[in-house]
This record gives structure tokens, C-alpha cells and sequence, in this order.
């Protein structure tokens, strides 16, 4: 019996995210860019004294279909890195790599250009390829590449149809796609067999990525993958890492994101997926680092409604946290809830100085309770004057009458007489 073969697979990049960075003085890079750089400097580390026999990457390289030179260059050289070593590298294409018009060059199609030994991308004209991995032993790989709409349905078609139907047609053809890439490896049974895509599944649960997405989404149904030809299936696209056929065979798994990306992607654990394939057979398990944790996202909740000083009782609480270690070197943000009365207590610079450990501030967001507002009456406020209306208020707001009187002809000399009055 051959020795099951170590598969790292891994997507869904971004290199180029840059929101809540700022230049990084070694480099001259931003920040947050260095962040995912660094991540994926560790998981070619990983790969390289793990001695892996194949790396897979399911697509989404940069944040954009058209990335900077630089971005490329730093991307290119750490997948090289990998491919210097001994170990193929097969890429397959996401929507982030792809660009607006079909045809045209991917982000990372200049690797095949140049021909880089032991680098392999695979599109949607590839099919079904073997490749020899580091040790010897083939592997079939059968390329799902986000595709485009417009090769997969008739352009007149496409124009005829609705959304909805256009996207049951796009379903129906990668469906057709991957079952024919299905029975193309069943005539290959001794040679372990892995499908890699980008797309998403109908059964995933969805996260930060659709605050990224470029162009129109594509889906698959989850039981066209749970296929015995398969032995891994290995996807990209949706950036929380699960397996979407958890505890059976064969594995169909989402390594998620290197790197968080937004609040959305806070709990959710980064990193990728080290594989043990066997013919009929595999194990993995996630990997969250080497050296470098993905950068940490912090929420900070504070309900000072019932609080008499809530500057006190919010820098109180980043106190608290900040001796945790949980602020450190962390993107942060605050959630505050409010009395009306308190929002014009709240100091942004005070708040944003007392998180100086932070790696950054991404904001101090307010919830200004209703209770008051709601206290009106019943009264219509369009029916209100002005001066009516701040009457009222000072009145729920528990002002003494005779300050009540005072500020409302303060009021009037400013604001003027009503129509009426």
C-alpha cells in the first residue's frame, strides 16, 4: 500500500487588502498588506519543512482583478518559494483573479506564461490533469475555476432570461461540468483523484466574502460533490473554513481565508488545511499558523445607560481588557449604548488614546437610546413647534421647571417667535 499523499490547501488571499493599515516603515508596504504576506510567508514555510508533496491553491490571489506590480511581485516570489523546493503548485482561478472580460490574461496566469517549473494553472479549458507530485505518485486533478457566465450560457440566452433563471442555468452547466470531470477520473481508479473549485455551495455558511464580491456569484449544490470519485474536495471562494461533509468521505472543505478580513470574520479561526489522500481515503486538519496567528478583530461592547459617568465606565472597561492582552496589537472597535444626555460626554480622542495598544481603532460607534424619545407622548411631533418640542423634551428629561423657563426664552431669541405666538 502507497503512503497517503501530504496535500496543503489553501485560498482566498486578498493580497492588496489595505483597510485599517497604515506604511509599514520596514517595508514600505501597508500594514495590513504585510499581514497577509506574512501569513502566506508562513504557510510556504509550513509547506517547505513539512515537505508536502502538492500545494494546492483554490483561488483568489489579490483583491482585485487588476493588483499593482508590487502586490504581484510579493505574492509571486512566496509561491515560487514553494515550487524551488520540489513541490508542485496547482492554482485554479477565483473571481478575483479573473478579469471583466473573458479572454483576457488572469492575475495569475503570467506563472504558465513563464513557465515556472512546478507551478500548474488550471482553468476552465485544463480539464481533468495529472500531475506527478514531489515524491512521484500522480494525482488527478480536476479544475472548477469560477467561470464565466457568458462561456457558459449563449449570449442571446443570457439576455432573454431573468436573474433568477440565468442563475439556475449557470448551476445546471457546472453541475454538467463537474459530473463529466466525475466520470473522466472513474476511469483512473488507482490514482487518487481531487476536485478543485471556486464557487460557492448552497449548504455553506457565508461570511465576510460577500462584502468583497466581484460580479455575480456561482453556485453549486453540495450533493454534486459528496461523490465517490472524489477523494478531496478542495474549495475556495467562502472565507470560513468548514467541511461541508463532515465526518464522511469524501471530505468536501472550504479551508477558509488566510487572514481575516472585516468584523464579520472575528471568531471565525484562519489558516488552511494539511491533507492525507488515499485512494478512497482522507484526513486533514487545520492548520491556524506557524509562527504569525491571524491578525485579531475586537469588539468592545458598552451599555452605559445607567452609568453616571460613562467616560469613566467605558475607559474602565478598555482597562480591563487592555490588562487581558486582549487589545493588544488587535484592530478595535467600540460599541456604545447611549442616553441621549451622555452622547455629548463621550471623548473619540480620549477613547482612542486610552486604545494606543491597539494595532488600530476602526471606530467608536454610538447607540443613542429612544427611551427618551419615546417619552414624548403620544402627541404628534410634525404637529410641534420648535419650542414645544424642547419643552417637552426638558420635561422628560426631568429639568426643573424653573430652568425649564429660563431656556426656552433663551430659546426663543434665538430660534424667534412660533407663527402663532
Amino acid at each position: 500500500m502507497t503512503d497517503p499523499l501530504r496535500v496543503l490547501h489553501f485560498a482566498d488571499i486578498h493580497v492588496g487588502m489595505e483597510r485599517y493599515g497604515r506604511v509599514d516603515p520596514a517595508t514600505g508596504l501597508n500594514s495590513r498588506v504585510m499581514d497577509f504576506l506574512r501569513r502566506l510567508s508562513d504557510l510556504a514555510e509550513f509547506a517547505i519543512t513539512r515537505d508536502v508533496d502538492l500545494v494546492i491553491f483554490a483561488g483568489d490571489a489579490y483583491k482585485t482583478r487588476n493588483p499593482n506590480s508590487t502586490y504581484r511581485r510579493e505574492f509571486a516570489w512566496r509561491i515560487k518559494e514553494i515550487a524551488d523546493h520540489g513541490i508542485p503548485v496547482v492554482m485554479v482561478p477565483g473571481n478575483h483573479d479573473l478579469p471583466a472580460v473573458a479572454n483576457r490574461a488572469s492575475t495569475i496566469e503570467i506563472f504558465e506564461t513563464l513557465r515556472i517549473p512546478n507551478i500548474h494553472i488550471l482553468d476552465h479549458n485544463s480539464g481533468v490533469t495529472i500531475i506527478e507530485t514531489k515524491g512521484g505518485a500522480p494525482v488527478q486533478i480536476a479544475p472548477a475555476p469560477y467561470p464565466y457566465i457568458s462561456q457558459l450560457v449563449n449570449q442571446e440566452h443570457y439576455r432573454a432570461v431573468s436573474l433568477e433563471k440565468l442563475d439556475a442555468l449557470v448551476t445546471e452547466k457546472m453541475t454538467d461540468i463537474i459530473r463529466n470531470m466525475a466520470d473522466e477520473v472513474r476511469a483512473r481508479p488507482d490514482i487518487p483523484a481531487i476536485l478543485v473549485g471556486h464557487f460557492s455551495v448552497d449548504e455553506a455558511a457565508v461570511g465576510s466574502e460577500r462584502n468583497v464580491m466581484v460580479g455575480r456569484d456561482v453556485h453549486v449544490v453540495r450533493s454534486v460533490l459528496v461523490d465517490d470519485a472524489w477523494d478531496y474536495v478542495a474549495l475556495g471562494h467562502i472565507h470560513k473554513h468548514q467541511d461541508l461533509n463532515a465526518g464522511a468521505q469524501p471530505p468536501v472543505v472550504y479551508s477558509g481565508s488566510l487572514e481575516r478580513i472585516d468584523f464579520g470574520e472575528e471568531k471565525e479561526p484562519k489558516g488552511w488545511v494539511l491533507t492525507k489522500i488515499s485512494r478512497g481515503h482522507t484526513d486533514y486538519e487545520f492548520i491556524p499558523h506557524l509562527h504569525r496567528q491571524a491578525r485579531r478583530f475586537v469588539t468592545l461592547d458598552c451599555d452605559c445607560r445607567k452609568e453616571e459617568d460613562p467616560m469613566d465606565a467605558i475607559l474602565k472597561r478598555i482597562q480591563r481588557r487592555s490588562d487581558d492582552g486582549i487589545i493588544q496589537n488587535a484592530i478595535v472597535r467600540l460599541r456604545l449604548r447611549l442616553r441621549a444626555d451622555q452622547d455629548g460626554l463621550i471623548s473619540d480622542r480620549k477613547l482612542k488614546l486610552a486604545l494606543s495598544e491597539a494595532f488600530a481603532v476602526a471606530g467608536v460607534l454610538r447607540e443613542i437610546d429612544a427611551g427618551v424619545r419615546s417619552r414624548l407622548g403620544a402627541v404628534s411631533v410634525e404637529g410641534m413647534t420648535p419650542l414645544e418640542l424642547l419643552e417637552r423634551y426638558l420635561q422628560v428629561s426631568d429639568t426643573p421647571p424653573d430652568q425649564i423657563q429660563i431656556l426656552l426664552q433663551d430659546a426663543e431669541a434665538i430660534i424667534g417667535p412660533t407663527p402663532d405666538g
